[in-house]
């Protein structure tokens, strides 16, 4: 762990003033870990600051929160609710990233327990999806209390290599 992973480290909604950052922290996620996002970095380096800016400041009761060390945006994650009727009972947990140098600095476990906290107010099952091959998010989410209800195959095709994605849920009731 570095110097600068051992900074205190707080987790807040983002807004509008953390767009600039947001798009960078993105943009590194995407490049470092294209295995472990649906999107891809020439796509999201293409959006607008208006597509960027509904990412950061979702509508409501979307979620996007932030890890900063002092003021640096180093992780995000998001909270994605089920709008239709008969699955409004679910969320998922999305866009989770953890920027290298703070791995290991407990900032990833933050984040999630956020969402965690989030969900548990409006949501009965939060889900998500982790690469299966990503052994310390999969830890993680397992410790967590995320537990498996299935694997798909092939999920994801990144330089002609197949992902396979667990997904996972956790009832928070």
């Amino acid at each position: 762990m570095t110097g600068s992973a051992k900074r205190s480290v707080s987790i807040r909604a983002l807004s509008l003033t953390d767009l600039d950052a947001y798009r960078a922290l993105r943009l590194t996620a995407l490049r470092s870990n294209p295995d472990a996002f649906g999107a891809s970095e020439q796509e999201d380096a293409l959006m607008s600051d208006a597509e960027m800016a509904r990412r950061v400041v979702p509508e409501t009761p979307e979620l996007s929160l932030g890890a900063f060390a002092s003021d640096t945006l180093v992780g995000m994650a998001a909270y994605v609710p089920n709008p239709r009727l008969k699955m409004r009972h679910k969320a998922m947990m999305v866009a989770v990233f953890v920027a290298p140098e703070m791995r290991g600095a407990r900032v990833g476990r933050a984040l999630v327990e956020a969402i965690i906290a989030h969900a548990r107010m409006q949501r009965v099952i939060l889900q998500c999806t982790v690469a299966a091959h990503n052994e310390a998010a999969r830890m993680l989410y397992h410790a967590l209390g995320f537990e498996p209800y299935g694997l798909e195959k092939n999920a994801l095709q990144v330089d002609g290599h197949f992902i396979d994605e667990e997904l996972l849920a956790i009832d928070l009731r």
